[in-house]
């Protein structure tokens, strides 16, 4: 393994050392127990070894290598009915390093209640997210605990209903996930959450208007945060309400914000194209039978994909109190890899992938 560094697995040879014209001198292979190793060497004198294994991954179409660079599993789209029988698992299964249990039903259904933990003291949550991956700050700061008293300049700091959308969509990379607990609720009532699988939205729209869905994924729009003091965070470009790998066309991330919205980057007469578009999914996202509603309570935590579930909650009176925190996509997508297919596996697609 000259040619990589074995343990941090990074290339060691400079690639532009190679000769251009460079060709293969000769070719053998051997068993090497269940593996087949193809043994190269090249015209520059060069020495190469490439199990069959790692050479089959080559040949992989697009859709194949990104079912592990995306960790493409098993991915299950839903509507209200799920209130009957929501994705849940315990604290305890969630704090266990060696369970996937929490990741694979955040990746198949993109969230998942975490029951059973404790609201006395926030810092169980918290740790319990660390689990997962390192919690992301931002300019609201790191783990958040909060009431709605304003402190930060945001609707989500005040007791107003919420219509469903996604979370940061003000940044050039918004959080992967985000998880709220409510720890308590005192003298009042209302606040129950709101859930919408952007996906299924989005599937219900490329059925019912192939244009529309095909504008929604184009046409660039802006957003921002601007409210705190001395702040106005804006993604360094805009992007399509639906983005899509480019790869495989698989739907990727929904970005959907009517409050944090800017402008829309198309000519002014052509504008009214993008709105007409965007009320047709605004309308499907506010369909009763895509709407899940749940009230939630202290020991349940909701942990929700933010690239793909959008949310809400209605209004409410009284006090709450929420913890909580974003991670960010990259993280949370590696350690479910990481188990799920094993450390071995995923290295061996990394020089295709």
């Amino acid at each position: 393994m000259l040619c990589t560094h074995d343990a941090t697995k990074q290339r060691l040879l400079d690639t532009f050392s190679i000769p251009k014209d460079i060709s293969i001198k000769s070719h053998s292979a051997e068993t090497r127990g269940s593996e087949t190793v193809h043994r190269l060497e090249w015209s520059d004198g060069h020495e190469s070894e490439y199990s069959r294994s790692f050479l089959y991954q080559a040949m992989f179409d697009a859709r194949r290598k990104a079912v592990q660079r995306q960790a493409l599993v098993g991915i299950k789209l839903w509507d209200s009915s799920i209130a009957s029988d929501p994705p849940k698992t315990l604290y305890v299964n969630a704090m266990n390093p060696n369970s996937n249990d929490l990741l694979s039903r955040l990746r198949r259904f993109g969230f998942c209640y975490v029951d059973e933990t404790s609201f006395e003291n926030p810092k169980a949550t918290k740790k319990m997210l660390e689990k997962i991956a390192f919690i992301r700050e931002t300019h609201y700061g790191g783990f958040y605990d909060f009431t709605a008293d304003l402190a930060s300049k945001d609707t989500a700091y005040t007791n107003i209903a919420l219509e469903a959308h996604t979370d940061t969509t003000y940044f050039s990379d918004p959080a992967g996930l985000q998880a709220f607990h409510l720890l308590s609720h005192t003298d009042g009532e209302g606040g129950a959450s709101l859930l919408v699988d952007g996906f299924k939205a989005a599937d219900e729209l490329w059925h019912t208007d192939r244009k529309a869905y095909e504008i929604l994924s184009t046409v660039n729009v802006h957003g921002h945060a601007s409210g705190n003091e001395g702040i106005s965070i804006q993604p360094y470009r805009g992007f399509p309400v639906l983005e899509h790998d480019t790869a495989t066309g698989d739907l990727l991330r929904v970005r959907w914000n009517t409050s944090d919205r800017a402008s829309i980057e198309l000519p002014i007469e052509e504008v009214e194209t993008w709105y007409d578009a965007a009320r047709k999914f605004d309308a499907i996202l506010k369909k009763k039978e895509n709407e899940y509603w749940e009230q939630l309570v202290p020991g349940r935590v909701l942990i929700f994909d933010n690239w793909r579930v959008l949310h809400g909650r209605s209004s409410f009176t009284g006090k709450r109190r929420i913890c909580g925190a974003y991670i960010n996509r990259d993280d949370w997508i590696s350690k479910f890899k990481m188990r799920r297919f094993g450390k071995e596996n995923v290295l061996k697609g990394l020089a295709v992938n």
